[in-house]
């Protein structure tokens, strides 16, 4: 999994969710949101896979 370029308003985590999972990016951001809404530490682990999960190559194309 990568972290995408193309589909990216932050750090292109949501993006690259969605193309590992065959979503689209905007469907993908919107239930990251509500999930945040749920008291817990969803930010906590956006920020630990936008510093563990590699920026996708560049030329990379998702399958």
């Amino acid at each position: 999994m990568y972290r995408s370029r193309e589909h990216r308003i932050l750090a292109g985590v949501c993006g690259g969710l969605a193309d590992k999972m065959g979503l689209p990016p905007t469907l993908v951001r919107i239930l990251w949101l509500l999930l945040s809404l749920i008291p817990g530490p969803l930010w906590v682990v956006y920020v630990a896979m936008w510093i563990l999960i590699p920026e996708e190559p560049k030329g990379y194309r998702p399958a």
